[in-house]
């Protein structure tokens, strides 16, 4: 049995997907409202703050990967990513169940410098502190060989489906809709983004891989880094339009954040936007050269021709 704790996200439901794909169709499907992917899920309604429920989710199973996904909302990551955490690992030493923690980047330093595995975290900002509060609670029950896990690390998402992010939904997206995208603060600082299939499926391939526990991994990118303004053209070429775009400076976040709650809560990631974002994943290409990672050119044209059709 692999179970997903906290089913029915982008990046979880590929992961399903994957699972069933290539490693097996025994899958438990976990979070308050869950959806079959496959005929054979089988799906177990809990509330991961409730750590009798969490327990109970988690019974059973071989592996269990967290991709629990919260709103962009400091006070609720506040209260609840903790206690999730607390719980997924209490819930997983108790039945020597594996995990496999998604993590993000938040906690790293906001420069240009290149991000590997032994980054160090430098947390700034509500959100970005919870996050390194997370991937500490965890890797110090690694290194005090309490439990079997591993670390899944990934940047910014682009991608198909319901991949919310800041590209995605000013940029990519805006494109797909026929109107003029919003650069947030720099359209020439280079970009890190991780398609989000190429996420989930390397997190399968970690998850099913023994030797790859005890670690951290950042999960496959193209290394072929672009700025804002060479995925419009690219963009432009897919679509056979000539796209401009309207870069938005810092201060407009500020005005627009006094009306408007999410842009506010995205305050806090606008600095990672000043400079180039290097996010480096030699590691897994290294263990793992066959992956298939998806370039920048795929990613855009699969998701403006998904886009097109839909």
């Amino acid at each position: 049995m692999q179970t997903i704790l906290g089913a029915g996200g982008q990046i979880a439901d590929e992961l399903t997907r994957e699972l069933y794909r290539n490693y097996t169709h025994d899958i438990r499907l976990v979070s308050r409202h869950p959806h079959k992917v496959h005929d054979t899920d089988q799906l177990v309604s809990a509330d991961l703050m409730d750590a009798e429920a969490t327990d109970k989710a988690v019974e059973g199973s071989e592996i269990a990967y967290l991709t629990v996904g919260l709103p962009a909302n400091s006070a609720m990551w506040e209260e609840k990513f903790p206690t999730i955490m607390a719980n997924a690992i209490a819930a997983c030493e108790k039945h020597g169940t594996k995990l496999v923690f998604f993590d993000n980047t938040y906690m790293y330093p906001r420069t240009a410098e290149i991000q590997t595995e032994d980054m160090r975290f430098e947390p700034v900002g509500r959100k970005a502190s919870v996050r390194a509060q997370l991937a500490t609670m965890l890797l110090d029950e690694m290194n005090a060989d309490r439990i079997d896990a591993v670390i899944c690390r990934a940047p910014e998402f682009y991608g198909p489906g319901k991949t919310q992010s800041v590209t995605n939904s000013m940029v990519l997206g805006r494109i797909a809709q026929h109107k003029r995208p919003f650069v947030p603060i720099s359209a020439h600082a280079k970009r890190t983004l991780v398609w989000t299939p190429d996420a989930s499926h390397a997190m399968a391939l970690i998850g099913n891989t023994p030797d790859a526990y005890g670690q951290t991994w950042h999960l496959p990118v193209d290394h072929a880094r672009l700025n804002y303004r060479q995925m419009i053209e690219i963009a432009s070429e897919v679509t056979g339009r000539s796209i401009g775009y309207t870069t938005v400076p810092r201060w407009a976040f500020g005005i627009g954040g006094r009306m408007n709650p999410t842009v506010k809560e995205i305050e806090e990631l606008l600095p990672r936007y000043r400079q180039d974002n290097i996010f480096d994943s030699s590691k897994f290409q290294t263990r793992f050269p066959d992956f298939p990672i998806t370039t920048y050119r795929e990613g855009i044209t699969q998701l403006l021709s998904h886009k097109a059709e839909q």
